[in-house]
């Protein structure tokens, strides 16, 4: 299993944290005035402090982040000198618009909580979205969109229709991007320990697991195909992003992928899943979510699992696709 991975970068950074706060303690005015504005603050906010239970970096020395892992005061006064704004893109096609009112409320209060953020809703039933009241620095934009007779050509497209709109629009709006499903809620704070070049979420399913008994693709005729022995994470497609420019090169790979499957007569395994995961294997994220940030509500949560921050909606499947 891949979760045992890191014994020795883990022992590693576990000293550096350790020297760091011994030196916040004797230093305070050192490390607080002379390196308020250095990245190593951003670095040294994400240090592993109290957790020894989970995995806290990736093979790649990327920061899988946990409750406990950061401090959420020193990100949030970084940010806010850059003056940013985050995008999330949604979908709500078919019945699925039912549960816009539900994703809407829960962001509004727990998604990047002070922060400006613009919420680009893709729905082939604009008249059906409730009005809602959100925080003055968040902006919801509605967007006309097609729907398709099957729901996996629903999911797949999604990858085309975001590459298309950081194309033509988005680049110009946005600095950050993140794709969101619509059928989730929030229940805690998310806030900008999510920010990053190029993020994914660890699938809440498949996290504990060998990655031989992960969910990839392995047809070699498939173009998400990882082959046997491959692989370390597996991600969820319900929560992705990073900056414009790596969201606009995975979702326009992704896409690429999907197409020529398509030509071939091939649908991948979990269809654009398969393709984000065959992507962020060969272009490793610079940051990592744990499960708190998706997870799924028909597995019994562990105590791992301290903060469930955002959760799938329990739902039919066949009822709400078909």
């Amino acid at each position: 299993s891949y979760v045992n991975h890191l014994t020795f970068p883990h022992v590693i950074m576990q000293k550096i944290s350790t020297l760091i706060w011994i030196f916040k303690g004797r230093y305070p005015c050192v490390l607080m005035t002379q390196m308020s504005h250095s990245p190593l603050v951003l670095f040294f906010s994400l240090i592993p402090r109290r957790r020894t239970d989970v995995l806290l970096m990736s093979p790649w020395l990327a920061p899988i982040v946990w409750e406990g892992t950061f401090n959420r005061d020193i990100l949030n006064a970084q940010y806010r000198q850059k003056n940013l704004i985050v995008g999330v893109a949604t979908f709500a096609v078919k019945k699925y618009v039912r549960f816009i009112k539900g994703f809407l409320s829960s962001a509004n209060k727990f998604f990047l909580s002070g922060h400006r953020v613009n919420f680009y809703l893709f729905t082939d039933h604009p008249q059906k979205v409730p009005p809602m009241k959100l925080a003055p620095e968040k902006r919801l934009f509605i967007i006309p969109v097609q729907n398709y007779s099957r729901w996996q050509d629903i999911s797949m497209n999604r990858m085309d229709i975001i590459s298309s709109h950081i194309r033509s629009r988005w680049r110009y709006e946005v600095d950050y991007l993140y794709s969101m499903d619509v059928d989730v809620q929030l229940f805690e704070h998310i806030g900008v320990e999510i920010i990053d070049t190029l993020v994914g979420t660890i699938s809440s399913w498949q996290y504990t697991k060998p990655r031989e008994n992960n969910s990839y693709e392995r047809r070699p005729e498939s173009r998400a195909a990882i082959p046997s022995g491959e692989g370390d994470f597996y991600y969820a497609a319900s929560f992705y992003g990073g900056s414009v420019s790596e969201v606009y090169k995975l979702t326009t790979a992704c896409f690429k992928g999907v197409t020529a499957d398509r030509a071939s007569g091939i649908e991948a395994k979990w269809h654009e899943e398969s393709h984000l995961n065959k992507y962020l294997l060969y272009h490793k994220p610079t940051r990592l979510l744990s499960p708190e940030y998706y997870w799924d509500e028909e597995l019994i949560r562990p105590h791992i699992v301290k903060v469930k921050r955002l959760s799938s909606v329990r739902k039919d499947l066949n009822e709400v696709r078909f």
